[in-house]
């Protein structure tokens, strides 16, 4: 067994008493909180809100930046080789868990890179359909599908999205020949969809909500385990007959790794907090988000089996954005 000397003790004490006191003034000055995709988006809001619960919290700026582009790739590297004092936070999502296996050369490792802090909030996709298909649920689309291999299409936001991969997995997990059409973002598919250029999308549940309330578009189900509060008429993927299937738009706090454990729990809390606040989780329900929580280490799970998910369903499709 070795010993530890008293000087190497007195430098842990001063290691452990700096971190402590480094956490107890945190934060002193304005905080980063990069954003991976544009102004407005889903991510973008709930970044906002929850940046300016910080600052009235804490007193110091949390100022949200936004580095859109390559799939949220360019963000997510600029973040990744800031300083580890906890003055930049990044925004990790779904699409790093995407991108982390369907580009080959990125200059970064998510998961090695970076120190989750806390899940902020998870959102529903919905299948909707064309008005006019025959299909009032997915065990019909299903049927339709089969009774006509190659026939149907299927839209999505953009090769690699979230709704383009839950797309995928919908194809795969029931068997089901569906011709991906691949649009420059969401509004662009849905408009698509109306048209009757394609015949099903996944779709972002808040963004869908006012074309399914004006019977432009049909609701299948949602994507989540549960039912969304925007539309609690509509069943789950699983209710619908495909037991497990869950794909849902998530994102959760991060910073460099290497910053200091008590810099992460003090910002962990500090969200945790503001998440819990009954405006903040009326104001995300409107968005269709649910709102998340949970310690570092439960963040850090979720990530990894988030990872290992898409990554096997990018390998087994044969994807590639390189």
């Amino acid at each position: 067994m070795k010993r530890i000397l008293p000087t190497a003790l007195a430098a842990l004490s001063i290691v452990a008493t700096s971190g402590a006191a480094m956490a107890a003034a945190y934060p002193d000055r304005p905080v980063r909180v990069v954003v991976g995709l544009t102004a407005g988006s889903g991510v973008d809001v709930m970044a906002r809100l929850v940046a300016a619960k910080l600052s009235e919290a804490t007193g110091q700026p949390f100022i949200v930046e936004n580095r859109p582009g390559a799939g949220s790739n360019i963000a997510t590297r600029y973040a990744a080789t800031q300083p580890t004092d906890g003055y930049t936070v990044f925004v990790a999502t779904v699409a790093n868990a995407i991108n982390a296996t369907l580009y080959q050369h990125l200059q970064f490792d998510v998961l090695r890179d970076f120190t989750p802090v806390i899940l902020a909030g998870t959102a529903p996709n919905v299948l909707i359909v064309n008005a006019s298909l025959p299909a009032k649920s997915v065990g019909e689309l299903i049927a339709l599908a089969k009774a006509a291999p190659g026939k149907f299409t299927i839209g999505s936001s953009g090769t690699g999205t979230s709704p383009q991969m839950t797309g995928e997995l919908f194809r795969r997990r029931a068997g089901i020949d569906l011709v991906h059409v691949p649009y420059k973002g969401g509004p662009e598919a849905t408009t698509a969809l109306i048209g009757g250029q394609i015949d099903t999308l996944f779709a972002i549940a808040s963004t869908a909500q006012p074309q399914i309330e004006s019977g432009k578009v049909r609701p299948l189900a949602v994507t989540s385990r549960q039912r969304t509060s925007l539309l609690p008429n509509v069943p789950t993927m699983i209710e619908a007959g495909l037991p497990g299937f869950e794909a849902v738009t998530w994102f959760g706090f991060a910073v460099p790794a290497g910053t200091p454990k008590e810099i992460v729990d003090r910002l962990n809390g500090e969200i945790a907090k503001v998440l819990a606040m009954p405006d903040v989780k009326q104001k995300l329900a409107q968005q269709g988000i649910d709102t998340g929580g949970g310690t570092p280490e439960e963040f850090a799970t979720y990530m990894k089996d988030e990872f290992a998910k898409w990554g096997a369903l990018v390998k087994e499709a044969g994807m590639t954005a390189d």
